[in-house]
């Protein structure tokens, strides 16, 4: 797979005094990152010194760190004299400081299942996630495809006084039972009626598209046949948006080795749950898929990603050109950025090429 160039990620707005830093403040804030990031220890004057290469005086250097942590950029633990970087620390570095091209990452970034046939996906899905996983050494993570809302047939079965049984097949043959409750006790010829019209009249739509359809069409239709098959249209589209909330998650265990937090058993606990219930996680992701490119999360910067331990590098991937879910690598604040977005860009667009096989 050939470079694609400089990969876009996201950009956040900053105070404009934390932009306007000269390049000597750069250039200790850049090096104590990826010094942080490297030894996982609070860096100190001395180091920096020697890392950045610049000739400055120890005074000069402690005057610099002064000035970014009065901005935010970077903070003191109390057990140490050396600085660490905060979530804004980072946000900086990721948005002006890092740049990375795509490249082969070694013999591990093979092709994902290019043999199967697109419409196989869960084996793509489980791979893409195992593959996020050992690259990183963290957590991988990928949405399922996201299927077209559109109903084939549809039945409509009396359970009892104003209780419906809405019975809905999709074109491919999967089957959602969804139980509704009725303004009306109907009987079981009149749910007879409100299916054949639906089955007649609407098949093959999408569920928004049979929505608006009946919006149009409700004065033709009795009043409760109409808020019958209103109701089964949201019943239908319930039901096909708790289907399609799945997420493959890979190498969770990871977490445990990680130093930053294998001492905090209450983030390590929150972070599970997380994993375990799975609908925040789909915000997070959601948020992704509605943008192009390599996208960073940092945690502590916003209500996006909760935990302030917590970074996500994602990206969409696509199914013959259309976006239709999220995959990403999930870990702490303190990554190598660079090598991350590189997993996650390549894994992308493998998993879209294997997808997309005609």
């Amino acid at each position: 797979m050939e470079s694609s160039g400089l990969l876009a990620i996201g950009v956040h707005a900053f105070p404009y005094n934390a932009l306007m830093l000269d390049e000597r403040s750069k250039s200790l804030l850049k090096t104590l990152v990826e010094r942080y990031i490297a030894d996982g220890q609070p860096v100190g004057s001395r180091t920096l010194s020697k890392a950045s290469g610049l000739e400055l005086s120890p005074a000069t250097i402690r005057n610099v760190m002064a000035d970014l942590e009065d901005l935010g950029l970077i903070a003191s633990p109390h057990t140490s004299a050396g600085r660490i970087p905060t979530s804004r620390g980072y946000r900086l570095f990721v948005d002006t400081m890092l740049t990375t091209q795509t490249a082969l990452l070694g013999a591990d970034a093979r092709p994902i299942e290019p043999h199967l046939a697109p419409d196989q996906p869960q084996r793509v899905i489980a791979n893409a996630a195992t593959l996020l996983s050992n690259l990183s050494n963290f957590v991988g993570v990928v949405t399922a495809p996201r299927k077209p809302s559109v109903f084939h047939h549809i039945e409509f079965l009396r359970l009892g006084e104003r209780r419906v049984l809405v019975i809905m097949v999709s074109p491919d043959g999967d089957v959602q039972n969804r139980v509704i409750f009725t303004a009306q006790d109907l009987s079981q010829s009149e749910l007879a009626e409100a299916s054949n019209r639906l089955n007649s009249g609407y098949a093959g739509l999408s569920l928004e598209g049979v929505r608006e359809r009946l919006k149009s069409e409700v004065d033709a239709l009795r009043g409760e046949i109409a808020a019958l098959m209103s109701a089964a249209v949201q019943a239908g589209t319930d039901a096909m948006a708790e289907e399609q909330e799945r997420v493959v998650i890979a190498g969770e265990r990871n977490l445990l080795t990680v130093q930053d937090f294998g001492n905090d058993m209450g983030s390590l606990r929150r972070l599970f749950d997380m994993f375990e219930q799975k609908t925040q996680l789909m915000r997070l992701l959601d948020v992704s898929s509605r943008a192009e490119g390599v996208r960073i999360y940092i945690g502590g910067e916003s209500q996006v990603v909760p935990f302030e331990e917590l970074s996500i590098v994602s990206a969409p991937y696509e199914i013959d050109g259309h976006i239709v879910g999220t995959l990403g690598v999930i870990g702490p604040t303190r990554m190598a950025y660079d090598r991350m977005i590189q997993i996650v860009d390549i894994t992308s667009r493998m998993m879209s090429q294997a997808l997309s096989q005609k």
